[in-house]
């Protein structure tokens, strides 16, 4: 709903979405508006809303995820906290964590122990909830500098965090342009894929 029926305000999206026969929908972020109101839209509607995103940081200034940043991970952690209120108002049980954009000249050691550290946190907060905790793969032609860039190394992330409550978001558009190969990728791992997007390469 995030780029779908721009015409619409946010909460009248639901309703235009319903429209057009959709029963489920996802958006990126909810945290604009008042979860009461968005919960009540989507009951209205009668949609199902299955996905939205950890809070980002400033995505107005090209932030793209705070998660992997070690000078955030207060802030990461209030950001699960506010997205299990959403959560449990929309009755939304998977949420999506972006790890943000690597720092320069930040050592991928520390990068990567932060992004372990902080999964291993919010899937544990999750999981009391109920709720799946995905972690997604970018393409870095499109957010050049992206973290997580590949299905394997999310993989083996997953592996280190050890939490059954971790799957993968798989975004086809991103996947075909950093590795292609995407049916058997799906195929090996559909066990531990939590969610599927799809959009054309290369212009969505």
């Amino acid at each position: 709903l995030s780029l779908l029926f721009g015409d619409a305000g946010f909460p009248d999206r639901f309703d235009r979405a319903a429209g057009a026969g959709f029963r489920a929908v996802e958006f990126q972020f909810p945290y604009a508006h008042d979860k009461d109101e968005l919960s009540e839209r989507a009951r209205r509607a009668g949609v199902e809303v299955v996905l939205f995103n950890l809070p980002a940081g400033n995505w107005d200034k090209g932030e793209r995820g705070i998660a992997c940043i070690t000078s955030r991970v207060s802030e990461f952690r209030d950001g699960v906290g506010r997205a299990i209120e959403y959560a449990k108002a929309l009755g939304c049980t998977r949420v999506n964590c972006l790890s943000g954009i690597a720092p320069a000249r930040v050592p991928v050691e520390t990068l990567r122990e932060t992004f372990v550290s902080n999964l291993r946190y919010a899937a544990g907060e999750f999981e009391r909830e109920r709720i799946t905790l995905l972690v997604e793969p970018v393409n870095t032609r499109s957010v050049p500098g992206f973290y997580l860039r590949n299905s394997g190394q999310a993989l083996a992330i997953m592996d280190e965090v050890r939490s059954a409550n971790l799957k993968l978001q798989y975004d086809v558009f991103h996947m075909q342009i950093m590795e292609g190969d995407l049916a058997a990728t799906i195929e090996a791992n559909i066990g531990r894929i939590g969610h599927i997007q799809i959009a054309d390469v290369p212009d969505r």
